[in-house]
């Protein structure tokens, strides 16, 4: 019996360092959505010029400045934020669904692990809940990417005017020519992308966050924030951009151009070799850190005030 009180202190302990490892429901939620505004208005301009370069014909551009260059001369500073409604549109959904997902997952693994030893949780399980994030997250990031990838290629080489006049009009004109199916195109691409991209940025994200933690306390400096957010961004799209690539083709293209997954990869592959599923690697990389550091600046933020509010 004297032992029982003991017990119980360890008990409660240890659940209480469980739920320091997560965050609430709606905190999750709105810190997510807060991360992903923060990560468009930054990282707009380099996603645009990356899809460009994936998505265009060959020889059209030299690099990623001809891209900025020629995108300046026709459109002006503008033209690099063609697109941009869909995903400001979507972030809400999207990101808020990502880091909700993320912790959820988090949850899942401690109710699937009852009997662990400590709380913090291994690169697998970090890995698992990252994945998981992203199987929500892609019944909404799928038709908000194919909105913005059209956007963002229109106005290419030497076409007349734009097809399409906005987000809703781009929408009207896909169920139109195939209903809620031309919507979704590159919905499975897009979960092939975010599921192991997930992953990796959310175990890059944790891992730097522990190193650059100081011993006595909880808290981030911006500069550390920073540092993991760009490590994550480098860790998702170091091995994203491959599916990113396809999902491009497929979301971009004429309908018929592609079978499906398998056939865009086999054309792109046919095309040009590995090269070709790297295309626009300069811009993901130069956008990805300071998109990302300005993502989870704006997540663990907007944690830091709701945490004094309520």
């Amino acid at each position: 019996m004297s032992d029982s009180p003991s017990i119980n202190d360890a008990e409660a302990a240890h659940k209480q360092q469980q739920q320091q490892q997560t965050t609430s429901p709606v905190k999750s939620f709105l810190s997510g959505a807060a991360g992903g505004i923060s990560c468009v208005l930054v990282g707009h301009p380099f996603d645009l010029t990356k899809t460009r370069l994936q998505t265009a014909a060959r020889g059209e551009y030299t690099g990623a400045m001809d891209v900025v260059r020629k995108t300046l001369a026709r459109d002006g500073v503008k033209g690099l934020y063609r697109g941009m409604g869909p995903p400001l549109v979507g972030v809400t959904p999207i990101f808020a669904i990502s880091f909700w997902g993320y912790d959820l997952g988090k949850r899942i693994v401690y109710t699937a692990t009852p009997n662990r030893t400590s709380p913090s949780l291994t690169v697998p399980e970090l890995a698992f809940a990252g994945f998981f994030s992203a199987i929500p997250a892609t019944l909404v990031a799928g038709p908000a990417e194919r909105v913005k990838v059209l956007l963002q290629v229109q106005g290419q080489g030497v076409a007349g005017a734009p097809q399409y006049s906005g987000p809703f009009d781009v929408v009207r004109q896909l169920y139109k020519q195939g209903g809620l199916k031309s919507i979704f195109r590159g919905t499975v691409a897009t979960l092939g992308r975010d599921g192991p991209g997930s992953a990796a940025y959310f175990v890059a994200y944790e891992l730097v966050k522990d190193a650059l933690k100081p011993a006595d306390s909880t808290d981030l400096s911006v500069p550390a924030v920073i540092t993991a957010g760009a490590a994550a961004g480098v860790a998702m799209w170091s091995i994203a951009l491959p599916a990113d690539t396809i999902k491009s083709k497929l979301q971009s293209a004429r309908e018929g151009t592609y079978k499906g997954v398998g056939d865009c990869i086999r054309q792109t592959w046919a095309a040009g070799g590995w090269k070709g599923f790297y295309h626009g690697f300069g811009p993901a990389m130069a956008r990805a850190v300071p998109a990302n550091a300005a993502t989870f600046l704006g997540v663990e933020l907007s944690i830091k005030l709701m945490n004094s509010l309520f």
